[in-house]
């Protein structure tokens, strides 16, 4: 993957979205692109024709309808994130809910809410639902919408293929719409009120840790503080800017601004204040991932800290011992050795955190993680807490371990990697054709012929996942000491490449350059 030039560093003007340019697209652009659902929602922008004033009015028709014909009759909370186009697509989001008689909350002080705050308010409610206005962690131009049905969680694929289909046979056509009329709820109050059912907050006090939090200019900036207050804690908000152009980031890998916290580029300021704390982190945007800095190690891999948050939680939670450890396939396999070490049951899904829904309202699965830095654990006493991804518990939940271990987090990672193996894990992105991911989409295991990746043999070809036999729209190939997977993007044209290796780097290496010339040979 080559790294741009200014990576890590901060966003040249030059690079910066022109606000009103962006604004003005949205309502004056008729949309030139479908509705298209991905893995959390649909998502564009209104520079491209694909995030525009008529994306949103079909879309929130076509919730209103699915509303009506699945009897879902109780209140809607519609929450949003700091990005630019947000704003607008609430104000149209709320003209068509209102003209629908929709009974629609948002926040009490017209502020930003999170999406896991989003997702403990609908669980809070007998039947709810509610909307997210977001595209997470995407560039400053994007907008995003998704749409959480009574469970709490990311819609399943029937209910977004059905909206979907609904959204674009409506699309363009004269939406009903009205002045807004909504109530107000206290998002913020409720759930930072409840936050010491799922994490040990008089531990974390007690202790007395410097803890550094970085928003990222997202929609948690104002709940750190009221965090702080209500339990006593020592934290200090590194950075409160809102700012619809990000201005104050640092860019990403390929030299565009994006709010991703699991990025050492887009988290390099945070990770220059490391020293100043006993522990810090930041979220996305709306506030399903997490990135976790120490002193000692810096910014902690995502999968590093997922397994190392399931290792502590299962050694330190009262949970009945029939709870499973839920994971998506393309997630590190070190949380299979640990999940193998504390003799728990592996429910292994596709890419989507929807997969985990049932599970977790449920109570079958205790933690379920994304590669992709998401993940929720349910409460202390083994209730469902969200259904939804939730940062900031993984943040917290990296103060509780240091206090009640008295190690630091990186640390632990040490500890646990020389007993279970040290893995080096990557994702690259890689350029593809909409032909060449359809392809790749529907790949079977007959078309691999090589019988070895890196030196090793082939032990497992997958194209389901293992735990429900859902297709997982690629494959992903598995030896003694490495794997790799590939599938489609949904929303770009490119194709995702995850590996990772037990041995070394050049051994990862071998299977990124084994698994191209595979799927090179297949897609040709």
């Amino acid at each position: 993957m080559n790294i741009h030039p200014s990576a890590g560093k901060v966003a040249d003007p030059s690079v910066l979205v022109d606000v009103q340019r962006l604004l003005g697209e949205y309502y004056d652009t008729t949309a030139t692109e479908p509705v298209l659902f991905g893995t959390s929602g649909h998502r564009g922008s209104s520079l491209k024709g694909s995030f525009n004033e008529g994306h949103v009015l079909s879309i929130t028709q076509a919730i209103c309808d699915y509303r009506l014909t699945h009897g879902i009759d109780g209140p809607l909370f519609l929450g949003i994130d700091t990005h630019a186009l947000s704003e607008p697509a609430s104000i149209s989001a709320l003209e068509v809910l209102s003209a629908n008689g929709i009974d629609v909350w948002v926040d009490a002080s017209g502020g930003f809410t999170p999406t896991p705050v989003v997702s403990h308010a609908i669980l809070s409610v007998k039947v709810a639902d509610g909307v997210v206005i977001t595209p997470s962690h995407n560039p400053p131009e994007y907008g995003g919408f998704k749409y959480n049905p009574p469970h709490g969680g990311p819609a399943e694929a029937a209910v977004t293929k059905w909206i979907e289909r609904r959204a674009n046979e409506i699309l363009g056509d004269d939406i009903p719409r009205k002045k807004p009329n909504c109530r107000a709820y206290d998002f913020l109050q409720n759930y930072v009120s409840d936050l010491d059912s799922v994490i040990d907050m008089n531990i974390i006090k007690s202790s007395g840790l410097r803890i550094g939090v970085d928003p990222m200019g997202g929609a948690g900036v104002s709940y750190w503080d009221a965090i702080a207050e209500r339990y006593g804690l020592d934290i200090k908000v590194t950075n409160r800017v809102v700012d619809p152009t990000f201005r104050f980031m640092t860019v990403d890998y390929d030299g565009k601004i994006r709010m991703d916290c699991s990025s050492r580029y887009a988290m390099s300021q945070l990770i220059g204040l490391k020293d100043q704390f006993d522990i810090a982190w930041a979220n996305d945007t709306d506030n399903d991932r997490h990135g976790i800095v120490t002193p000692s190690r810096g910014l902690i891999g995502s999968n590093d800290y997922l397994a190392l948050s399931i290792d502590y939680l299962f050694q330190n939670r009262n949970w009945p011992v029939s709870l499973a450890i839920g994971k998506t396939l393309v997630s590190s396999s070190l949380i299979d050795r640990v999940v193998t070490r504390l003799n728990r049951k592996l429910v292994e899904l596709p890419v989507g955190f929807k997969w985990f829904v049932p599970g977790l309202l449920e109570g079958e699965i205790g933690f379920a993680g994304e590669e992709s830095a998401g993940a929720v654990f349910l409460r202390r006493d083994g209730s469902v807490w969200t259904t939804d991804k939730d940062g900031i518990i993984m943040g917290l939940l990296a103060a509780e371990m240091m206090s009640k271990t008295e190690k630091d987090v990186g640390e632990l990672y040490s500890h646990m990697t020389e007993a279970l193996g040290k893995p080096l894990y990557d994702r690259i992105d890689i350029l593809a054709t909409p032909e060449q991911k359809k392809k790749l989409s529907t790949l079977s295991s007959s078309k691999i012929s090589v019988t070895e990746i890196a030196g090793f043999p082939i032990l497992q070809i997958l194209t389901q996942a293992p735990s429900n036999k859902a297709l997982i729209d690629g494959v992903k190939v598995v030896t003694e000491h490495g794997w790799f997977a590939v599938r489609p993007s949904g929303t770009e044209d490119v194709y995702k490449l995850y590996a990772e290796s037990f041995i070394d780097e050049g051994h990862l290496k071998e299977i990124q350059e084994d698994a191209q010339n595979l799927v090179h040979s297949v897609l040709l």
